[in-house]
């Protein structure tokens, strides 16, 4: 059986930042909170008390999950260096790409958030491809189909989503939404998947 740990990167903003939307098209680094998140999580997944070792890590190309992934492999795992997926690139906000979140609400209305994170029902404007994303997590999944080994993937909110249509079996109530630093862990057993947990922040709770 394969365990596969799917991780949202960590803030790219801190208290008091202007926050925007940032997605596909806005490549920042981890903010100073991020970086203290990114460090956390290894410490969660740390091989010396997590009960984890990746021996296969997976990125997108962009340095907030690339950075956040790094500080995950550095605490003892046979992974060392990530392997680049463009499918786990974020989404395109479209005209709301690196726009104030203030602006993005302002344009679409809370109701059509909501909608984005309950039900993945992307707003007006946003470019989407649902179905190919969530064949994207298919095919990856069926990649790891008769594997037994510890898996890190580290990926966005608007990728990470889609999982819930991806998988067969769903053991979690929940919302789609991961927050960052967060994660979620998918069990790979022969040819059946199962979202096992989601959005947590550590492995204790």
């Amino acid at each position: 059986m394969a365990r596969v740990i799917i991780c949202r990167h960590g803030n790219t903003f801190d208290s008091g930042d202007t926050v925007r939307r940032v997605g596909a098209r806005t490549d920042i680094s981890l903010s100073i909170s991020g970086i203290e998140q990114a460090k956390f999580l290894a410490e969660q997944f740390s091989t010396l008390k997590s009960g984890y070792n990746f021996s296969r890590a997976y990125c997108s190309p962009l340095e907030r999950t690339k950075s956040t992934c790094a500080y995950i492999l550095s605490k003892g795992h046979k992974a060392k260096i990530p392997t680049i997926l463009n499918f786990l690139k974020e989404i395109d906000y479209g005209p709301d790409e690196n726009k104030k979140e203030s602006y993005v609400i302002k344009r679409l209305g809370i109701k059509a958030l909501d909608l984005w994170d309950l039900q993945g029902i992307s707003p007006e404007g946003w470019l989407v491809d649902t179905e190919e994303i969530i064949s994207s997590w298919k095919l990856f999944l069926e990649s790891l189909i008769d594997t037994n080994e510890d898996i890190l993937v580290v990926t966005s909110n608007g990728i990470a989503r889609f999982l819930f249509d991806a998988v067969h079996n769903i053991e979690v109530t929940m919302t789609r939404k991961l927050n960052t630093a967060c994660f979620g862990l998918i069990e790979v057993n022969h040819s059946t998947t199962s979202l096992k947990f989601w959005n947590k922040k550590t492995l204790e709770c």
